[in-house]
């Protein structure tokens, strides 16, 4: 049989089917929370990289914390697989719009047979070229499904840029705290090396016994051995701060930032609590639920049988006749009506504004802890700085110079470096606690805690206290 002459009819059928094919899209990024939005953050190309990525540059050098934030986003692994998500979601989007391919069929009948068969003198052939055509909307609800999920992959994608930056800005802060308490550990090993100078020219003038200077050795030892152990926190700290740029052996040499610095008023728990719907885990619950009312319609879609139609040619040798041959065939919707996949579908959404709240209350749940914890840190700060630390530092001034003058005893001077020491170090667990408190907030509003105090009804607040 000659179905040359039927190519061109087939092929057109095929033309017009295939430029019913989506175009690419491009991923829908959601709009960046205010938090960070200064800063650029890692998107994969429109195509997968052949080759393996280039290995992340290393800061190094002194680093401020805009530069730890600025290299996290861009490089943070962890970050950088969420986003070729978002670029996976988009593919599986182009996928769900593709039509279903044809198929194409040529069938030879009654040959190679016996006395009048024999041969191919009484064969027929048929050329045969089927396409499946969805209905109820399959397609187009298949597209919309994918679609929103793409969607979703994005706010998944901004919610892990900002759990980026929450975590970088805390690395941040414990390699500031490691380096400060570093300067601590020595400054307490120098007060020290300074109670045993002072021990032994007392002991030298014959006014105490020798046991003091044993003691202030003692004293001097301990102090040695904090410096060790903040050398080791400290290394530690720096290495936490540099897995969140994706680098396991930080070259940096030091971090720059003063912690005491950046301490301010905090603002009224409810500006915090009116930009908690900023939170992407909540601002996803709109999208979330339009897919599961997009998932569901395709579900009840697939209740409508699908209809495959065939055409095509047949040709009968022993006549030299042909003629067309047309066929449709759709399945019997006897026994499967996608019961179950529409029950399941449905449950799904019943279900979303139940666990929409439950984000919510979650949430609100964690804001609540966080600003308490900002709060307690902000007192603590404020009450150390102002009222303990400089009590504490007069109370070992006077020890240290009556021990001298004989006014003092060595057990009185002891104690007053202690409290001394103790209380540098809560002064900086404080600000240790303040400043993670704060990251911790600004994750959960999504915005800036100097942005949310210089806010117009938060600086009324203030003004009225």
């Amino acid at each position: 049989m000659d179905v040359t002459h039927l190519m061109p009819a087939g092929m057109v059928l095929i033309v017009v089917l295939s430029g019913c094919a989506p175009e690419r899209m491009e991923a829908i990024w959601p709009e960046p929370r205010p938090l960070g939005r200064e800063f650029a953050a890692y998107k994969p190309p429109d195509e997968p990289l052949r080759s393996s990525q280039v290995s992340p540059l290393e800061p190094t050098g002194v680093l401020r914390l805009e530069e730890v934030l600025r290299t996290a986003l861009l490089q943070n692994p962890e970050l950088s697989a969420t986003a070729f998500e978002v670029r996976a979601a988009d593919a599986r989007a182009i996928q769900a719009g593709l039509l279903p391919n044809p198929e194409v069929e040529l069938e030879l009948e009654e040959f190679a047979g016996t006395e009048e068969l024999r041969g191919v003198q009484g064969a027929e052939s048929t050329f045969q070229l089927s396409q499946l055509i969805e209905l109820g909307g399959k397609r187009a609800g298949r597209l919309r499904a994918a679609g929103l999920q793409r969607d979703l992959a994005g706010w998944d994608y901004e919610a892990k840029r900002l759990e980026v930056l929450t975590e970088a800005t805390k690395a941040f802060i414990d390699v500031l705290v490691a380096q400060d308490r570093i300067a601590l550990t020595e400054e307490t090993m120098r007060l020290s090396e300074q109670v045993l100078q002072a021990a032994e020219e007392r002991i030298k003038a014959g006014k105490v016994a020798a046991i003091e200077a044993t003691r202030a050795r003692v004293e001097v030892s301990n102090a040695r051995r904090e410096v060790d152990h903040a050398r080791s926190a400290q290394e530690a700290a720096r290495k936490r701060l540099a897995a969140s740029w994706g680098s396991t052996r930080p070259a940096f040499e030091r971090a720059s930032g003063t912690l005491d610095a950046g301490v301010l008023p905090v603002p009224p728990a409810e500006e915090l609590s009116k930009r908690l719907a900023q939170n992407p885990d909540l601002a996803r619950w709109a999208v979330e639920m339009a897919s599961r009312q997009a998932a569901l319609r395709v579900e009840e879609s697939k209740r409508i049988p699908d209809v495959t139609v065939s055409g095509g040619v047949r040709h009968v040798n022993e006549t030299d006749d042909t003629g067309f041959v047309v066929k449709l065939s759709f399945p019997l919707v006897l026994f499967d009506r996608n019961q179950g996949g529409i029950l399941e579908a449905r449950y799904r959404v019943a279900g979303a504004e139940e666990e929409r709240r439950a984000t919510e209350v979650r949430l609100a749940a964690a804001l609540a802890e966080a600003y308490q914890a900002l709060l307690t840190a902000y007192r603590d700060v404020t009450v150390i700085q102002q009222e303990v630390l400089p009590a504490a530092q007069e109370a070992f001034d006077v020890a240290t110079e009556g021990y001298r003058q004989g006014k003092f005893g060595f057990l009185d001077v002891l104690d007053a470096q202690r409290t001394l020491v103790e209380t540098r170090g809560q002064y900086l667990e404080a600000l240790s606690a303040y400043h993670k408190a704060v990251a911790d907030a600004e994750r959960l509003i999504g915005e800036s805690l100097g942005a949310v105090t210089d806010a117009p009804g938060a600086r009324r607040e203030k003004e009225g206290r």
